[in-house]
């Protein structure tokens, strides 16, 4: 199985991209087969589900106008569908999870979280707290479901770096949002129930990222960060066969500033 991850940044705007780059993935000998998408910026009655099913996607999303949003999309139909996270009082649609029943010898389904991780804005502010409060309560209901489910994903927009090494200017940026020591233990934290990054099972080109600023020629000066990321549970580690980030799609006309990143599962 393929499976990715891509803040569109605005599903209305990269509607067409999203189906182009699903198509050449099919092309090229490997078709994705769940897709977690993050900034959706639409309502649910916007969202463009007989466009993804004509291309051969069944789709299950969580909307918010102008903001936030998320969705899977995926090959066969999800079960156990789960909208934001459970117990925890939220406004913003930021978490979508869903059960897929893969087949094969093992015939062990596969839960695939996709989240949107809050920003967090600046160091102490207002909303940097909510950030913590939601990767707390993240860990919590995580610990619960890899109980429950074995085989588990958490993927999408993280809005945090794992070290220095996901950042481009890391003295400069050293302890501010994304690269903060307070945000990172809270990333090893979701490491420690059982996950692993996927993109580091295998070796990379240095200087590889997923997200460039729009201003300053930041995509053409690689001035980038690392905050995309998949995270497997051991159960599927093994299996992992590549990871890579995209980065065709982020040379395209009004592009995301996201890139694409996805995970072979052999």
């Amino acid at each position: 199985m393929k499976i990715a991850t891509w803040n569109v940044n605005s599903l209305t705007v990269r509607l067409p991209q999203v189906l182009d780059w699903l198509a050449a993935q099919a092309a090229a000998g490997a078709p994705v087969d769940v897709l977690a998408l993050q900034e959706l910026k639409l309502s649910d009655d916007k969202f463009p589900a007989a466009a993804l099913e004509q291309a051969g996607y069944s789709a299950v999303w969580l909307g918010q106008k102008t903001y936030n949003g998320v969705a899977l999309l995926a090959r066969q139909p999800a079960a156990e569908v789960q909208r934001n996270l459970p117990g925890f009082a939220d406004e913003q649609a930021r978490l979508i999870a869903a059960t897929y029943h893969t087949g094969g010898t093992d015939a062990q389904p596969l839960r695939v979280v996709g989240a949107y991780f809050p920003n967090g804005q600046a160091l102490g502010s207002d909303k940097f707290a909510y950030k913590l409060r939601w990767l707390e309560a993240l860990r919590t209901w995580l610990e619960a479901e890899l109980a429950r489910h074995p085989r588990l994903l958490l993927l999408g927009d993280f809005n945090i770096t794992f070290d220095d090494a996901d950042v481009w200017d890391p003295v400069g940026l050293h302890e501010s949002i994304h690269c903060s020591s307070v945000e990172r233990a809270h990333l090893q934290a979701l490491l420690a129930l059982g996950l692993h990054d996927a993109h580091r099972l295998f070796e990379q080109p240095p200087k590889s990222y997923t997200w460039w600023d729009y201003r300053q020629l930041g995509f053409q000066k690689n001035r980038g960060l690392r905050i995309d990321h998949i995270l497997l549970s051991s159960a599927l580690k093994a299996s992992a066969r590549a990871c890579q980030i995209d980065r065709a799609p982020r040379k395209n006309p009004q592009p995301s500033d996201h890139a694409p990143l996805w995970v072979q599962l052999g």
